[in-house]
């Protein structure tokens, strides 16, 4: 199956939470947990908030080239990039090895459901809590333990249209 990545669409997406919004939950959260909220996990933060689709850290250090001047070290992003993973401020979309921003108050256990459109590859996020005991009820009967507790579905968003028949 053919998947496209279009960031530059004409309509907004579910994932899009704006700027100000995550900022907010993730200065509450890291108070709550006695982090710091950098001025670089900031900016990252930020960017990945107002982004329709998933950023890659590469993504990431051009867009914070364009608008700052400055080109960080990808190790600092990737640095940061960790970061708000553990802190529960951002998810990796691990089919396109890219990130997105998380406004959402779940535990890290949680089961996440993320929607891909494969037109113009916006992404929406979503509890799996419906959903969660009959996964870990085929996960037990075969046998197998889950490492990652992230489901990812691909087809076409609400702005996209139904996928095409070949």
């Amino acid at each position: 199956m053919l998947r496209t990545r279009h960031h530059d669409h004409d309509h907004a997406c579910e994932h899009g939470h704006p700027p100000v919004d995550v900022l907010k939950v993730a200065e509450a959260r890291c108070a709550e947990r006695k982090l710091k909220l950098t001025p670089i996990r900031r900016e990252v933060l930020s960017h990945l908030a107002a982004s329709p689709a998933p950023m890659g850290a590469y993504d990431l250090i051009e867009k914070m080239h364009h608008s700052s001047g400055r080109r960080p070290a990808p190790i600092s992003v990737y640095r940061v990039l960790d970061f708000l993973l553990e802190a529960g401020l951002a998810h990796r979309i691990e089919s396109r090895n890219a990130y997105v921003a998380c406004a959402h108050r779940h535990d890290g256990p949680d089961l996440v459901v993320f929607m891909i459109c494969d037109a113009c590859g916006c992404v929406s996020e979503a509890s799996g809590a419906p959903v969660e005991k009959d996964l870990a009820a085929i996960a037990g009967a075969a046998g197998f333990t889950a490492a990652s507790r992230v489901v990812e579905m691909f087809g076409r968003c609400a702005h996209c249209g139904p996928t095409e028949k070949t």
